[in-house]
């Protein structure tokens, strides 16, 4: 029987950071696959996805191929000395949307494995993650991924990460003089030195783990302390607490108590009993009698559980600071679907069920805000961006929800009796052919051009500032116009006064005067007149929007339109109109499409865009009206 750490000394904890798409989730997907845990075969049966990924088990992360929440798992490792290890790996997400991911499980490490693509260097989420890493007091491993790309620069990569962390404010030689791996994780394979003269398995990236990460600096002997991070949940035990014990120790059956942060800065205090008490190992959680301090456990027994909660001995209360995240960047309205066509596709449609919804998602959701609307049917939903709010909505969506967004505005704070709103630095890479257009587009929104260089392979590498308001819809107007060969990342810079000047969209849209069934002969009429978003066949209703108008007017059109018909020969009767394909809107296009009177219809089936107002004699008196107040 192989040995097994036994002993703080042997334990590790470390979490998996870095910018989105430079192979964290790949990494510790090789990690697993040559840890040794596993039986062959095991974890091929777990994979799937867009990139055959087995920790992006979520099915929206294996659709889009982005990690979403942050997971854990724990291999044993055998070290060169000998000696065996268990290392405890927290997979966390890359993009910025997700960064209350990323907030809430450092908590958990003693350190952290920076991962860094060897040809693009630190992004800007590089710089946010390394930053709440350094604050959390964890000192980073470096990894260099992706060395197997010719284009790749890792000396000058590891030069870009020592520059950054001076800029964040490292003193620390122990941090400044940081480990490096390089390493390709799609290869499986890492090398101490570059150039790599012996390119091995991941063995360096586990000694790197086991050197260089400390062991958990606990009190066993102390009274129990550990902290709720991460909730799930079970149709068997109901709400699973996950977290790291700090101090003591934990068994199953004992009374503990449960410290609660509210809002007012106060704490409640609650008596509970553990029912069930669980460890990791690999990709699952085995039944534990205890868990000593250092590790991480899974726990359940406890109703009224949150993310934040501290659990303590009953003799020794003793509350841990709370879990802080930044606070949201964006809201939106998210209210009843009231369109003609509500309730056709979805099984919840109640302002009851989406509040019951919305509820259940803030238990696990740290970076999620709701509040109410102006209306009983409304609410006003806060979030990290576009995506992390898309996200929700898709799964809403895919639970059987049907309800109606509004436009995403970015939220503004006073400071100092000044109203500011954010600032962001914005990375474009794309063809040096395009770069006019990129530039175009970025000073159509008072963007500003901080640095510009050219890579290899004919690549351009764009920095901009600009602010959170003018990044609502350039993402897909961006790819539009490079073919889709630009990549495009942002993140917080600073706050700045607002400016008087609103952003609109350029384009107006064509309006459906009446409902029924999308007809060709309509199609046909109005496919010069613009971009149709539906297709023969489709069914409207009066005041949804239907396509993009070329110039910068609404306009209504008759989209269900029938050809007259005569007994008359048509000279042109031969003539065939070829139509283009529809343009078809993601649900993070859309709501980024979308202007304030506007809103985007979420159903399981289709994404529609309309008319708040939907009867067009109301809507032009309402739009009269907002033209008077504006100008008295």
């Amino acid at each position: 029987m192989p040995a097994t750490p036994d002993t703080v000394s042997s334990l590790r904890n470390v979490a998996i950071i870095a910018h989105v798409d430079h192979g964290k989730t790949s990494l510790v997907d090789q990690l697993l696959k040559q840890s040794g845990n596993f039986r062959a075969g095991e974890l091929e049966k777990l994979a799937g996805g867009q990139h055959d990924l087995i920790m992006d088990s979520n099915p929206l992360e294996r659709e889009r191929g982005i990690t979403i929440l942050a997971k854990n798992c724990a291999v044993t490792y055998v070290a060169e000395d000998g000696r065996p290890y268990r290392i405890n790996i927290i997979d966390t997400p890359g993009h910025a949307d997700f960064g209350g991911e990323v907030e809430r499980v450092l908590h958990m490490a003693d350190g952290c494995l920076l991962v860094v693509d060897a040809y693009e260097g630190p992004m800007p989420q590089t710089r946010f993650v390394l930053g709440k890493a350094l604050a959390a007091g964890l000192k980073p491993v470096v990894l260099v991924n992706k060395c197997d790309r010719p284009d790749g620069d890792p000396d000058r990569v590891v030069s870009e990460v020592l520059d950054l962390l001076i800029a964040l404010g490292a003193e620390d030689d122990s941090i400044l003089d940081f480990p490096v791996v390089y390493a390709s994780a799609r290869d499986g394979w890492s090398s101490n030195t570059w150039p790599a003269t012996e390119k091995v398995d991941l063995r360096p990236v586990f000694e790197a783990i086991v050197k260089h990460v400390p062991h958990p600096d606990v009190y066993i002997e102390k009274p129990l302390r550990m902290q709720i991070t991460t909730l799930d949940y079970s149709d068997y035990v109901g709400r699973i607490g996950v977290g790291r014990v700090y101090q003591g120790t934990i068994r199953v059956g004992e009374p503990i108590v449960v410290i609660k942060h509210q809002p007012d800065g106060s704490t409640t205090t609650a008596r509970a009993k553990i029912v069930t008490l669980q460890g990791f190992s690999g990709l699952s959680k085995v039944d534990r009698n205890r868990i000593e301090a250092g590790d991480l456990c899974a726990l359940s027994g406890i109703d009224d559980l949150d993310i934040g909660d501290t659990i303590c001995d009953p003799d020794h209360p003793d509350p841990m600071d709370a879990v802080i995240v930044d606070e949201p960047t964006i809201s939106m309205t998210f209210r009843i679907n009231d369109s003609p066509l509500s309730g056709k596709d979805g099984q919840y449609v109640t302002s009851r069920q989406i509040r019951a919804r919305l509820e259940r998602e803030l238990e696990h959701n740290v970076a999620l805000r709701v509040a109410p609307g102006r209306g009983s049917d409304e609410f006003v939903v806060s979030g990290r961006g576009v995506l992390h709010l898309g996200i929700l909505l898709e799964t809403m969506r895919r639970e059987g929800f049907e309800l109606s967004i509004g436009r995403p505005i970015v939220i503004e704070r006073e400071i100092d009796g000044v109203l500011c709103e954010p600032v962001e630095e914005v990375v474009v890479d794309c063809p040096e052919a395009t770069v006019g257009s990129v530039m175009q587009l970025v000073g159509e929104r008072k963007g500003n051009l901080r640095k510009m260089e050219s890579r290899t392979d004919g690549i351009a590498h764009c920095v901009f500032e600009m602010t959170s308001r003018s990044l609502i819809g350039l993402r897909g107007r961006v790819l539009n116009a490079t073919q889709g060969e630009a990549i495009m990342h942002h993140t917080f810079e600073r706050f700045e006064p607002v400016s008087s000047e609103r952003l609109r969209r350029i384009n107006g849209v064509m309006i459906a005067t009446e409902g029924g069934q999308v007809t060709h002969y309509a199609c046909e009429l109005l496919h010069e007149r613009g971009v149709l978003f539906v297709r023969p066949g489709d069914q409207v209703y009066a005041g949804q929007v239907v396509g993009e108008h070329n110039r910068d007017t609404d306009i209504p059109v008759n989209i269900c339109r029938l050809k007259h018909l005569s007994n008359v020969r048509n000279a042109n009767k031969e003539a065939t109109v070829t139509l283009k394909a529809p343009r078809e809107l993601s649900l993070e296009q859309a709501l980024e499409y979308i202007e304030d009177d506007e809103l985007v219809e979420l159903t399981p089936r289709v994404v529609r865009l309309r008319k708040a107002i939907l009867d067009e004699g109301t809507r032009r008196r309402a739009e009269r009206s907002a033209r008077d107040r504006a100008n008295s």
